[in-house]
């Protein structure tokens, strides 16, 4: 906190800082001079009426009483991570909109309209990088126009908690009526070390490790282990869309669905893994580390030498897996729906 040559705590941002980093401290209580302190550090995303907002890395938002403030500065960027590949939240967010291509899109100035019958938020809500060229209100009632012409509520897709990501438009859709339904992050480190682990069971030799199916299309065995049933020819297009797309199965026993299955698009010097599942009676075999060492590999092969994947904030078991592979959370992303009553 910025303390004054006399020894005080000051409160050294104004509303003339909205858009910048800032830590501030409170009381929990203002009407009690002597009562507990709350810190709060992200980005100022408003100041109106004697009232801060201040959005955290995570997404949430914070809202503070001006006259609760006992002190506040802005401060630098959140260093970048030192782990692993450098790269921006416009790169990562551009190589994974490729991964995942919607069946039509359309331009806005610089944002994307995407739109997949509604298979997944991701296929099915605006990329809003950059300018759309209208102002903000005209440009999202051309958002909500454009999906409610199709059928589908407007979703937009955001990004907090890294250098250049988006909390002043998170803000600015909350004010609005927008709502978060959803938050996931975005992970990235180094591939090779992806491809290099064995994992077979407990006690067993490294040649006794599952056998690992690569194909480029999904079949029926590997869609019958996807978690989402009754794909329908537009998923499928989703799903084998990218510039290069390998689908691994483990096979299961003779007339079961696979005890394994995942997909990875390889983009450059970037692999994206998703829809890497197991039956559940055949976890903690080390099989979703198998198919995803299978995966790196031919993505070494074809020249990537960094990986990425999206996780969802609750998905602890996906997260400690993805933590002891080398892989680490490089921003959040989220998924605001148009205010309820846009659709009435």
């Amino acid at each position: 906190m910025e303390i004054s040559a006399a020894g005080r705590l000051e409160v050294r941002i104004t509303a003339a800082d909205v858009g910048k980093r800032v830590s501030v401290r409170r009381l929990t209580d203002p009407g009690v001079t002597e009562g507990k302190f709350t810190d709060t550090v992200g980005v100022l995303t408003s100041w109106d009426d004697g009232v801060l907002v201040i959005t955290r890395k995570s997404g949430d938002s914070v809202r503070i009483d001006a006259s609760s403030l006992v002190a506040g500065k802005v401060v630098p960027p959140a260093p970048a991570r030192r782990r692993g590949p450098a790269a921006s939240f416009e790169e990562l967010s551009r190589i994974a909109a490729r991964a995942w291509r919607p069946v039509e899109s359309e331009r806005l100035g610089d944002w994307e309209l995407r739109a997949a019958s509604g298979f997944t938020r991701r296929a099915n809500s605006v990329l809003p990088l950059g300018d759309p060229g209208l102002p903000l209100d005209a440009a999202l009632d051309a958002v909500r126009r454009w999906y409610a012409e199709r059928g589908l509520p407007a979703y937009a897709q955001t990004a907090t908690g890294a250098e250049g990501t988006q909390e002043l438009l998170c803000g600015e859709l909350e004010r609005r009526g927008w709502v978060r339904e959803v938050t996931a992050e975005l992970w990235m480190g180094a591939l090779a070390p992806l491809a290099d682990v064995a994992a077979p069971d407990a006690g067993a030799s490294v040649s006794s490790a599952p056998s690992v199916v690569l194909a480029r299309s999904a079949d029926e065995a590997w869609l019958s282990r996807y978690q989402r049933k009754g794909v329908s020819e537009v998923a499928l297009k989703v799903l084998g869309s990218g510039p290069s797309v390998w689908f691994a199965t483990v096979p299961g026993a003779s007339g079961e669905a696979p005890a394994a299955i995942g997909r990875c698009v390889v983009d450059g010097r970037w692999a994206g893994f998703a829809a890497v599942e197991v039956d559940p009676a055949q976890r903690r075999r080390g099989l979703a580390t198998t198919v995803m060492a299978a995966l790196a590999r031919r993505a070494l092969d074809e020249g990537a030498s960094a990986a990425w994947l999206q996780v969802e904030a609750d998905n602890a078991g996906a997260r400690a897996l993805y933590g002891r592979l080398g892989l680490g959370a490089h921003h959040a992303y989220h998924h605001y729906r148009e205010p309820r009553e846009a659709t009435s």
